[in-house]
């Protein structure tokens, strides 16, 4: 064998190798899920892209609320220079004019802040440090200590606007929506999943009945070609069911295609790969749901989001109200402090610790320093700007009002309208279920007829589009009375199958 050959070959070779080896890494990334309707919503939950992206809007306005609950507590916070040093050209100037003269200083410094907030929106804090600078310059070395002891209390959260609650508030509020947001997204999830997969499960049935009616058509075919050779027939009798089984297998093929086409949506719609494999888990029985209907038209409007979405729109005009109008109002703050203070200027060399002990000795003997103070402002002339403001507010605060009151009615009347529609779709279910019955027993009989050659092939074909009318009907019906109990659930927030609500121990 020449070289070139084994080149060749060992190249094709490694081609095959790494084509087999991507075939079972393929194979092996594939899932397979066993789902019904639960466990697909369980997993439209876990993997669902707008669910993930609600739960990270969720855990937002929950660290939001806990930044807002921190605002109450002390703060401490620690500021150091370790160390700073500075090289550069000063400037000085006096009588005989400007000079300029070079500065080295190696500066040191610590402080210690403890800060308490208080509910009125004010804080007491302290503050004590030292700070240490080393002019290389001039040999010297210049030390500071003190300690301060402070309040501030501004004047109109006394009586008017209180930042630090209202912002509480505001974060409770948000936090709230967020949660009634999620389980909101949770029930209209419920109710998208169930949707795509009771359409799953339709495109399912309908190419098991375009099969079931290839299967019918080419038994009727058999029949009608043994006739036809028997003598019992016309040939067209036995052409016209060639025809009919003709398009029956083309029906069977469209099915076949629609079924695999939604099944794609359907993975799509639960966060799965294409290449994914799912088998169907279906029980089309069906039990009657007792629905009381002031249960839950009365459930609704307890808690559903868009009423409390108003509510807190309310809460939070009102909250804009008391800001804006504050900002018009006589404002002021309260604030004192007292001090100690030790400083010290030394000739280098000098040890640190004597320097220091030195600031603290006149730290000691110094009196203390202290300040009050009150300051006052008083808006005089703004021309109405502060009134206009807090009347748009108000505007703001009606119109929440108002919607507020036209959403109770809305939500009312979807939900008595989807009890009344369920109920009807259930006894078009059970019509339905009893006409499929009928119609079954219809064409038994009917395809006894025809082989005995008491009705023809056109009278044969009648029976099988009506046994196949019967079929699709009865599974639409079933699928809608599944839904509207789905969508009654997400309406008001109460599972009638399971008799319980949804939101039990949300907040």
């Amino acid at each position: 064998m020449k070289l070139p050959d084994i080149k060749i070959k060992s190249k094709l070779l490694g081609l095959i190798l790494m084509g087999i080896a991507g075939f079972c890494q393929t194979v092996n990334s594939q899932e397979t899920f066993s789902l019904d309707l639960d466990k697909s919503i369980s997993l439209a939950m876990e993997r669902s892209h707008s669910m993930r992206i609600l739960r990270e809007s969720l855990d937002q306005s929950k660290y939001e609320l806990k930044a807002a609950t921190s605002n109450f507590k002390t703060h401490v916070d620690l500021d150091m220079n370790i160390p700073q040093y500075t090289e550069t050209i000063s400037q000085w100037q006096d009588s005989t004019g400007i000079n300029y003269f070079p500065v080295q200083q190696l500066r040191v410094s610590s402080y210690l802040t403890i800060d308490q907030p208080l509910p009125t929106d004010g804080n007491i804090f302290i503050r004590g440090g030292f700070n240490n600078i080393d002019d290389l310059g001039r040999s010297e070395r210049n030390t500071y200590l003190n300690t301060r002891l402070g309040f501030n209390q501004p004047l109109t959260a006394l009586y008017s606007y209180n930042h630090i609650r209202s912002e509480f508030k505001r974060a409770q509020l948000n936090y709230e929506r967020a949660l009634k947001q999620l389980k909101r997204a949770e029930l209209d999830l419920i109710y998208n999943i169930s949707q795509a997969f009771y359409q799953t499960i339709n495109s399912k049935e309908r190419m098991s009945i375009s099969e079931q009616t290839l299967e019918r058509q080419q038994e009727s075919t058999q029949i009608a070609k043994d006739k036809y050779q028997a003598g019992l027939i016309r040939e067209v009798e036995s052409l016209q069911m060639e025809v009919d089984l003709a398009q029956s297998m083309n029906d069977y093929d469209i099915n076949t295609v629609a079924y695999y086409s939604q099944m794609n949506l359907f993975k799509k719609r639960l966060g799965l790969n294409l290449s994914d494999s799912i088998l169907l888990i279906s029980d089309l029985s069906y039990a009657k749901v007792e629905v009381d209907e002031n249960l839950a038209v009365d459930h609704g409007l307890a808690n559903r989001m868009e009423l409390r979405e108003h509510e807190i729109g309310i809460e939070l005009a009102e909250i804009s109200i008391k800001r804006t109008r504050s900002q018009g109002q006589i404002n002021g703050q309260v604030s004192g402090y007292y001090e100690v203070i030790g400083t010290g200027k030394y000739e280098m060399p000098i040890s640190v610790g004597e320097s220091f002990g030195n600031s603290w000795d006149v730290l000691r003997n110094r009196p203390g320093n202290f300040g009050i103070a009150l300051t006052v402002n008083i808006p005089i002339i703004d021309w109405g700007e502060n009134k206009a403001r807090v009347n748009a507010a108000r505007s703001s605060l009606r119109m929440n009002q108002i919607s507020y009151d036209e959403e109770r009615i809305n939500i009312e009347m979807e939900i008595r309208n989807t009890v009344k529609q369920l109920q009807s779709s259930y006894r078009r279910l059970e019509m339905l279920e009893r006409n499929l019955e009928v119609a079954e027993k219809s064409f038994d009989i009917s395809k006894q007829r025809f082989a005995n050659g008491d009705i023809d092939s056109q009278a044969m074909a009648l029976e099988r589009d009506r046994l196949n009318t019967a079929y699709i009907a009865h599974l639409n019906s079933y699928i809608q009375y599944k839904l509207q109990l789905s969508d009654l659930m997400r309406k008001s927030f109460w599972d009638f199958e399971s008799g319980q609500s949804v939101i039990q121990g949300e907040i």
